[in-house]
């Protein structure tokens, strides 16, 4: 989901920087803290990772490419949209037709897609070595397994 949201950009050492509303960030899973993001600024395309603070909004570092790109400059306001960049989980390791189905039909894809993204990354890795349909049909019941019990970190083997 894309969110919207105008920002003063200013300096914080010799970095530049913008605070993503709460509300925004609140909506997105973070992994290890961080979380990544893709997104636009004054319709310039880049990627970045949102940087949490302690005590305060997470910030969103502008590089010079971005101000650029962006037509912009630190004391000015500009209009971003970022969205959740998960592509880093679906370009390595595709989710199999077997594990898609499966959770379908227990009614668990929501739950699997709330997974960390490393846990995700880790799964469809797992996966993606197996050789025979008998063996993934049997890790893929443990996935099942795992998520109807609510066991997010547990070994598939």
């Amino acid at each position: 989901m894309k969110y919207s949201f105008q920002a003063k950009i200013y300096q914080i050492g010799i970095n530049w920087a913008v605070d993503v509303p709460r509300d925004i960030s609140q909506k997105m899973t973070p992994e290890k803290g961080y979380i990544r993001v893709k997104g636009q600024i004054n319709r310039f395309d880049f990627t970045q990772t949102l940087v949490p603070v302690k005590n305060a909004p997470y910030r969103l570092f502008v590089n010079l490419i971005m101000m650029k790109g962006g037509k912009t400059a630190v004391g000015e306001i500009a209009v971003f949209e970022i969205e959740q960049n998960h592509t880093h989980v679906d370009k390595m390791y595709p989710m199999p037709k077997l594990l898609a189905d499966a959770l379908q039909h227990h009614e668990l894809t929501k739950d699997f897609n709330h997974l960390s993204p490393t846990r995700i990354k880790d799964i469809l890795k797992y996966l993606s070595y197996v050789k025979t349909e008998e063996t993934m049909k049997k890790n893929i019941d443990k996935v099942i397994l795992q998520l109807k019990n609510k066991e997010k970190n547990t070994r598939i083997p």
